[in-house]
């Protein structure tokens, strides 16, 4: 399914949105799961863009430059961070890295699953297209079950800002009827 829509081209100027998601994690030793950085886009007629995927075990400071940097590096609209598992100290460290950032904080309520049905139902409807390869994630995608450990951090980043473009004018564009 994700390799019939790939696209090899560059289509950053296409887009009215981009979003930098980040499912954090807040520590970075050999046994802690990885910082999901994912960058995605939409265009004008609702299709969405996996533009980038930057994750891995950060410490806090490192995940926080970087997807500040993925901010700039792709003219970023905002940047959305599940706070689950650190909470307001998510934004402290955004913001105390640059203090300008459009930011919002998610907090997932829901399980893995429920959260990531209506971004498979885009992917069903190949309205979603990966620029280029990102095989981490992609086998995440493919292999995440729910039971599944260690955690989906790059899936779980990936969901978030899909959602958050799907939401970006207060309206769910992935509403199937």
């Amino acid at each position: 399914m994700i390799d019939e829509t790939r696209l090899s081209e560059d289509v950053e100027r296409d887009l009215q949105q981009i979003i930098v998601a980040i499912d954090p994690a807040v520590t970075a030793n050999e046994n802690s799961d990885e910082t999901g950085i994912v960058v995605v886009g939409k265009d004008s007629i609702g299709r969405y863009y996996v533009l980038e995927d930057i994750s891995g075990r950060y410490t806090p400071d490192q995940w926080g430059r970087k997807a500040i940097n993925c901010f700039y590096d792709w003219s970023a609209d905002r940047i959305v961070a599940e706070v689950n598992n650190g909470g307001d100290l998510v934004e402290r460290l955004l913001r105390s890295i640059d203090g300008n950032i459009p930011y919002r904080s998610v907090r997932a309520t829901r399980g893995k699953l429920t959260r990531a049905e209506p971004i498979s139902a885009l992917y069903e409807q190949k309205r979603v297209h990966h620029v280029g390869y990102f095989s981490e994630l992609e086998s995440q995608m493919c292999s995440y079950t729910g039971e599944t450990r260690p955690s989906p951090d790059r899936l779980d980043a990936l969901v978030w800002g899909l959602t958050e473009l799907s939401r970006s004018r207060g309206e769910v564009n992935w509403r199937i009827s």
